[in-house]
């Protein structure tokens, strides 16, 4: 069988066999092991065809993780149906006890804060990094400080620069 099926690749080019369909309408193929024109054997390749083919309107997540990984060959066998439900459902129960457990999380900060246990985060106030040597100093202006009601015009004279 192997020698008719490879006189039929080497004739009609490259045969691929199907594998599957994820739910987006992903199709996967296995190119198996053959032997090219010259009698060098060639790997056998994996690849998808996808429900969406432009390259720009990809997203991540367009192509499901069990396969994902069997198209880069961690994994052997190809992912069946009901072992992709599986991890779908598992993944979505992972993401509910995620969002209570942040939930609850974030009740306990603030009965913590109510009650005074823990300080509420400050601010930080100061400017600049702390490894500078005017960190922490009052910058000198050179504009006037002084209100409408006492200013003078002509009194202030801009400081000389060294």
């Amino acid at each position: 069988m192997s020698r008719i099926s490879g006189v039929l690749r080497r004739t009609f080019g490259i045969v691929r066999e199907h594998v599957g369909t994820d739910h987006l309408g992903n199709k996967y193929y296995l190119i198996p092991e053959q032997k090219s024109w010259t009698g060098r054997p060639v790997r056998a390749k994996r690849m998808v065809v996808a429900a969406n083919p432009t390259e720009y309107e990809y997203m991540e997540g367009s192509i499901p993780m069990e396969w994902d990984a069997w198209i880069r060959g961690r994994r052997k066998k190809p992912p069946s149906v009901e072992e992709l439900l599986k991890n779908e459902v598992n993944r979505d129960q992972i993401k509910v006890k995620a969002k209570e457990l942040e939930e609850k999380d974030l009740s306990l900060q603030a009965k913590e804060y109510a009650e005074g246990l823990v300080a509420t985060p400050a601010k930080t106030v100061a400017k600049g990094h702390a490894a500078t040597t005017s960190f922490g100093k009052q910058e000198v202006s050179e504009e006037p400080s002084s209100t409408a009601n006492t200013f003078q015009p002509g009194s202030w004279m801009p400081t000389s620069k060294k």
